[in-house]
């Protein structure tokens, strides 16, 4: 199983590659990206981000380490899959991070899908609905040091990464396996 790049290496990447994006919003992009369909190919930032003029990641580099990694952890069939978020122990940092990969993952979900939105399980459209709620969330209603609070967003954090499996089940899987079928 290959494991993210540290969200040091993530951000240190993107500095250089002067995106502006934290590790959080460029994974939660990418995820979104692939699980609506959208191909995982090197040049993944431009497509991401929607901006053509972007570099290439170079082989082995965070940001090319993060999409090999989020292919193989999205396509595990011991649901293995991650969210890349901050190393933060600060509860509304973290509770940030989560918003803003959800938030992102819509992004790319929508680049992914182009014009026509995929078709969905009604579980997945549910999951849509509901990812699509927690990106309007703010970290002002988390505490750090309070357990509830933490407690609280690693359920939403679990059950993102479930609706992620779900609409990368939906959208991709699905659909090779309708190709293997005919």
């Amino acid at each position: 199983m290959t494991e993210l790049p540290s969200v040091d290496d993530v951000n240190q990447a993107s500095q250089a590659f002067g995106l502006g994006a934290s590790a959080a919003e460029l994974h939660g992009g990418l995820c979104g990206w692939l699980s609506a369909g959208g191909a995982p190919v090197r040049e993944w930032p431009a497509r991401v981000l929607a901006d053509d003029n972007l570099p290439t990641p170079a082989e082995g580099d965070a940001l090319a380490r993060l999409l090999d990694a989020s292919v193989a952890q999205m396509e595990d069939r011991d649901f293995a899959f991650e969210l890349l978020l901050s190393d933060s122990s600060d509860t509304a940092a973290q509770a940030d991070a989560l918003f803003t990969w959800a938030r992102a993952f819509l992004g790319g979900f929508g680049l992914g899908s182009g014009q026509n939105r995929p078709a969905l399980s009604e579980e997945g459209d549910e999951a849509l609905t509901d990812l699509a709620k927690l990106a309007q969330a703010s970290s002002e209603d988390f505490e750090s040091g309070n357990d509830d609070d933490e407690d609280a967003l690693a359920e939403i954090e679990e059950f993102i990464r479930v609706a992620v499996l779900l609409l990368h089940g939906d959208c991709v899987m699905a659909a090779r396996h309708r190709q293997r079928l005919n």
